[in-house]
């Protein structure tokens, strides 16, 4: 398996992680979104969406978006809930993440990362979002451990990869403790740094 990806980028990590944890043998090839190589014919003839991650299967099958990729990846292991009720919370939780989250946590993040720009110049809307989003974490994981059940989900996957960057996007994640000390229990149970 062949993973086109970005490292600074979350959605991308999503899926090397859920690999690693796995054991599943992958070839990583970077693909720097800076400087446009998503945007090249050849990897547009992989994704038309031009955006990574994408995941060219041993079979030569191709599959993009993250989330698709890692619940491609994990089917039948212990990141899915077996429980069919967890297993929809796992779903809500990441349909969440890339509607409600992402676009607010990881866009200020890439604003303020990559792009130069200062905290206080970004869209008051965006950082409004992006804490409410936080403050709807904090909340998800008042007396639990993870998102969904008594181990790591999916949902944590897909959730940890930019809540633990939110600083590098002005957030401060002092705020959130249940946040902040599920990000380490999700580092330390998938061996992420």
């Amino acid at each position: 398996m062949r993973i086109y990806g970005d490292s600074i980028s979350g959605n991308c990590l999503k899926v090397k992680w859920v690999a690693d944890v796995l054991g599943v043998p992958y070839a990583w090839i970077e693909v720097d979104i800076l400087k446009g190589e998503s945007r090249t014919p050849r990897f547009l003839a992989m994704n038309p969406a031009g955006q990574v991650p994408v995941v060219v299967l041993d079979d030569g099958r191709v599959l993009s978006q993250s989330n698709a990729i890692i619940l491609h990846l994990a089917e039948g292991s212990a990141l899915i809930p077996r429980d069919a009720y967890e297993r929809a919370r796992m779903f809500e939780w990441m349909f969440w993440e890339q509607y409600s989250h992402e676009p607010y946590v990881a866009v200020a993040r890439f604003q303020v990362r990559y792009m130069g720009k200062p905290v206080s110049e970004l869209e008051t809307r965006l950082v409004e979002r992006g804490n409410a989003a936080l403050q709807r974490l904090e909340d998800g994981l008042l007396g639990s451990a993870y998102l969904v059940g008594a181990a790591p989900s999916l949902a944590d996957v897909a959730l940890v990869a930019y809540t633990r960057l939110a600083p590098e996007g002005g957030f401060d994640l002092g705020r959130y403790p249940n946040v902040q000390a599920w990000v380490k229990r999700v580092e330390a149970a998938l061996k992420i740094a």
